[in-house]
């Protein structure tokens, strides 16, 4: 198993950056630089599982948010991917040197997590801020842990989650997927929608809190993308843990989920950028 060839740490981050919030008694996450990992799971049971992993060179301190929260050699039953850019495992082979478990994700996804095909590059030229302009500095290429991963269900179903569904979600990679729960409507988007400005240097280090469409920089089918926000909004989720920004709910969630659904082609898709339609064809 190795990282992606162009894996570096990079040096970003923001004021959530290295805390931790609980949103409900089995759902914690914690804030790596600018993303968000999650963990599904009661402290004390040993069936929990990790959603995502991390930035690059983040092993040791996530090892160590999951021993403050579970306890010394406590692992997860497997980790969950909502896809595979590099914020998202950049971390992934560290964790699995020390956790012999399995990494779920979608098929669609598996070509970037086995090492056989890269993502596109960056979007430098997109319409937005300076997080935009830097994205060249952003790791591309594929991982390979073809040791580990395996694809998710196809029932929907989410291996050591019972109660939960996965729904695939893609526009920002292809195979994107975010976590539902019905019973309490705890939904968690990955970047299939987030709620901080991602290519704003300024609205992620103060973690202003707006519901958003995907990174602009790393997105390449947005028509898609708009899909799937309009999948999520219909679940009518009560609270959300995204993969970027701080957790939302209630009629704040609501209202915001919304008008993106409604505006999502002024609020969230650029008016510029080499993946960018004509919006009249969206």
């Amino acid at each position: 198993m190795k990282q992606s060839e162009d894996s570096k740490f990079i040096p970003m981050t923001s004021v959530s950056g290295g805390k931790g919030r609980e949103v409900c008694p089995d759902v914690f996450y914690y804030t790596n630089q600018i993303v968000n990992l999650i963990m599904v799971g009661t402290p004390g049971s040993d069936a929990w599982v990790l959603i995502d992993a991390g930035m690059p060179a983040s092993g040791a301190e996530i090892l160590a948010v999951v021993e403050e929260r579970f306890g010394r050699g406590v692992q997860p039953s497997a980790i969950l991917l909502t896809h595979g850019h590099f914020d998202h495992v950049g971390s992934i082979v560290d964790l699995l040197k020390t956790w012999k478990v399995p990494v779920w994700a979608h098929p669609l996804e598996l070509p970037y997590l086995t090492g056989m095909e890269a993502y596109p590059e960056p979007d430098t030229s997109v319409e937005g801020g300076l997080l935009a302009k830097i994205s060249f500095l952003y790791p591309h290429e594929p991982i390979d842990i073809r040791e580990a991963v395996q694809p998710l269900p196809a029932d929907g179903s989410v291996p050591g989650l019972p109660g939960w569904k996965w729904i695939h979600t893609p526009g920002h990679s292809p195979g994107h997927v975010s976590f539902f729960r019905e019973s309490d409507r705890t939904l968690l988007s990955g970047d299939a929608f987030i709620t901080v400005r991602q290519d704003s240097l300024y609205k992620v280090l103060i973690q202003k809190e707006e519901v958003n469409g995907p990174p602009r920089y790393l997105t390449t089918d947005w028509t898609a993308a708009w899909t799937s926000v309009r999948t999520l909004e219909a679940l009518r989720p009560e609270v959300v843990v995204p993969g970027h920004g701080t957790a939302m709910k209630g009629e704040e969630l609501r209202t915001g989920l919304q008008k993106l659904v409604n505006e999502f082609d002024t609020l969230a898709i650029p008016e510029y950028g080499k993946f960018v339609e004509s919006k009249d064809d969206i």
